[in-house]
């Protein structure tokens, strides 16, 4: 059941509001919507529902990631070495000493 109330007769009679599921917060001289109140029950299943919606965005980026990371091999040589090592033998190879 949806209910619309204005502004101030959503402060001043919200306990009438208890027993419903949304109610549409009006301003009623420009006739525009301000907020939406939900229950207890009805914001728990929209914050699930933004909860699985936000984990679906995190898959999708993670899975245009992993498309790129990994698709460069590293040459045997380099492989085990660790920040100074590693810069080290790609400038001995770049200069045909390795």
């Amino acid at each position: 059941m949806t209910m619309q109330v204005g502004v101030r007769e959503f402060v001043k009679d919200f306990n009438k509001l208890q027993n419903v599921d949304m109610v549409e917060i009006i301003d009623k001289k420009t006739k525009n919507l301000k907020g939406i109140y939900l229950s207890k029950d009805e914001a728990l299943k929209v914050k699930h529902l933004l909860e699985k919606e936000r984990e679906k965005e995190r898959e999708e980026r993670l899975k245009k990631f992993m498309k790129y990371a990994g698709s460069m091999e590293v040459d045997e040589r380099f492989e085990g070495l660790e920040g100074k090592e590693l810069r080290e033998a790609v400038a001995k190879a770049k200069v045909g000493l390795l």
